[in-house]
């Protein structure tokens, strides 16, 4: 049976290929991103429909949605928007927490707001993106960990909320490798010690964090709720040496 999927931030990295991965197997996808523009040729020829909207502006998010109501059923939803802030405390400023909180909790919650007739609707599942630093303390990510933290903490609190009619899970990834990690990953000695962190010494792929996604979007795993998922490459549980 054909369903209906939205995906935020399909310009790139995970939200282009889950929103690819969806197309493909026959749904309707519609993909929203800040550039238009800039989607990629597949994504363009793929989904039905790519929308403009930017998600640190509330007018932007109610206009881009605004056909999304009751009568019209969603049976997927994933927020593919996020950042990567990596300083030490005395470096950040205020600025600093509240712009990776824009992006990675607020645009979800103004988008879940206008999106929650719609997805009742659907019996619908939702997909949210933490990051093992949210749950593994690492040096110079005090602003990133704290935004993540409260993705897991929203997700959690609207599994329960919605838990009669709506799943919500979370994906958090150790660094994917990604356009918004280039500047991680530049380097060739620095990917190499990024990637010898790894128990599976390599970085995460878009399509390592897409088919987990893919897998919580379908009926497979209509009985998973308000949970989080590493795809990590085991760092966040395994230790090989010592």
């Amino acid at each position: 049976m054909k369903k209906r999927f939205l995906i935020a931030g399909a310009h790139g990295g995970i939200g282009e290929d889950l929103a690819i991965r969806l197309a493909k197997a026959g749904n309707e996808v519609i993909a929203t991103m800040r550039h238009p523009d800039q989607a990629s040729d597949d994504c363009r020829s793929l989904v039905k429909e790519i929308r403009q909207l930017d998600v640190t502006d509330q007018n932007s998010v109610a206009k881009g949605l605004a056909d999304f109501s009751a009568d019209s059923p969603l049976h997927g939803f994933a927020y593919c928007i996020g950042s990567i802030d990596l300083m030490p405390l005395k470096s950040a400023r205020t600025e600093n927490f509240l712009r990776a909180y824009e992006l990675n909790v607020l645009g979800a919650v103004r988008m879940l707001q206008v999106l929650e007739k719609s997805l009742k609707a659907g019996q619908g599942s939702v997909v949210l993106f933490s990051s093992i630093a949210a749950q593994s303390g690492f040096a110079n990510h005090t602003v990133i960990s704290t935004a993540k933290a409260a993705v897991e903490g929203l997700a959690k609190s609207l599994a329960a909320e919605w838990s009669s009619y709506v799943r919500v899970n979370v994906i958090a990834p150790s660094l994917t490798d990604t356009a918004i990690a280039k500047p991680l990953t530049s380097s060739p000695t620095m990917r190499e010690a990024i990637e010898k962190m790894h128990p599976i010494a390599r970085l995460g792929s878009a399509s390592d964090s897409a088919a987990v996604a893919e897998f919580l979007l379908s009926p497979d795993a209509s009985w998973i709720t308000g949970q989080i998922f590493p795809v990590d490459g085991g760092r966040s549980t395994l230790r090989v040496k010592g």
